[in-house]
């Protein structure tokens, strides 16, 4: 009798975690199942309102989802791969939107070609077939990892190691000191690179104290001499010799054919300017005795005519007289 009532008491406590499915009301609720809606129009308890309002608020929120659910489970039922699925009917009110329906979207080039070549796209495999170990296994993840130590059960021990030595824990020993091996490596790199990366790329950089000597480094910085080419192979060299003596025995003058005509041609046409006979050039003759006009130029300064006008007094009395040109003289015949 007391394992019944155990058991009893047990079903009891379970039951009053989840609550029932079918939930009373005064008023029955108005719903609208094309949008999920459930409208209660029954009044609200003050009391409770008051006292404990969350709890409160929170069952009566559980009561009428759960009437909602009740009400759609009454719909017709389709079951689609294993999938149970619902058809909602039209909805009653019409929600607002702040923008118009999004079109659906045209299929591309490549959709349509896969549509017409019955072509489907397949998900990779997570799983994993063993043979080994009858099971099927992950591609990746921890539980891979797991998998193969339960494969590789049995290490060999090589020839020149210790029979008595545990294989096994000496091969994650030996993983870490790899990590830690590239680790110290990219540090120094990474050393190097910190200090080469000011204006006078290290030059001035003082080091801190107890500091180790940055490796890699005269690469980096302006004193540092030029890398010295690599030694050539022996074909390579055999090839630039050979080219080398070619070059000096079969040495050629290198022609241009157009100067060389362009020469040859200025040379004919003197020579042939050459042998016509010059003409003489004849200058222009101006007519002796010719009276001066009215109108003289004015005289360059330093000249006679213009110190003694400048140095001239004008007459006292009357108008000043006027200058009658002379006569002209013969010029030379200009050459």
């Amino acid at each position: 009798m007391d394992i019944v009532n155990e058991v009893l008491e047990k079903s009891a406590e379970e039951e009053k975690k989840y609550k029932p499915t079918k939930v009373n009301k005064h008023l029955e609720l108005e719903y609208d199942l094309g949008t999920l809606l459930a409208i209660d129009e029954n009044e609200l308890n003050n009391d409770k309102l008051k006292s404990n309002l969350d709890t409160y608020l929170h069952s009566l929120a559980r009561d009428n989802t759960q009437l909602l659910i009740n009400k759609i489970w009454e719909l017709p039922i389709h079951i689609i791969d294993d999938v149970t699925m619902v058809t909602l009917p039209k909805s009653k009110y019409l929600l607002p939107r702040s923008l118009p329906v999004p079109p659906p979207r045209q299929p591309s080039k490549w959709e349509k070609f896969a549509k017409e070549k019955g072509i489907v796209k397949k998900k990779k495999d997570k799983l994993k077939w063993d043979d080994e170990l009858k099971k099927w296994i992950p591609l990746y993840g921890y539980k891979r990892a797991e998998a193969e130590r339960e494969k590789n059960w049995i290490m060999e021990v090589p020839d020149n190691a210790d029979p008595y030595e545990d294989q096994f824990t000496k091969k994650p020993k030996k993983k870490i000191y790899i990590f830690f091996q590239t680790f110290s490596t990219t540090l120094g790199a990474a050393v190097t690179v910190a200090k080469t990366s000011t204006a006078s790329l290290g030059k001035f950089q003082k080091s801190l104290p107890k500091e180790k000597e940055s490796k890699n480094v005269k690469p980096f910085l302006p004193e540092s001499t030029k890398r010295k080419r690599p030694i050539p192979k022996t074909k390579d060299e055999i090839k630039n010799n050979l080219k080398l003596v070619d070059n000096i025995l079969n040495k050629k003058p290198k022609l241009n054919v157009e100067q060389a005509v362009e020469k040859e041609v200025h040379a004919l046409n003197r020579e042939e300017a050459s042998k016509q006979k010059p003409k003489k050039r004849e200058g222009r003759k101006v007519k002796k005795g010719a009276k001066g006009g009215k109108y003289r130029g004015p005289k360059a300064k330093g000249s006679s005519e213009f110190n003694n006008k400048k140095n001239s007094r004008k007459p006292e009395t009357g108008k000043p007289k006027k200058r009658v040109g002379g006569k002209v003289k013969g010029g030379k015949k200009r050459r």
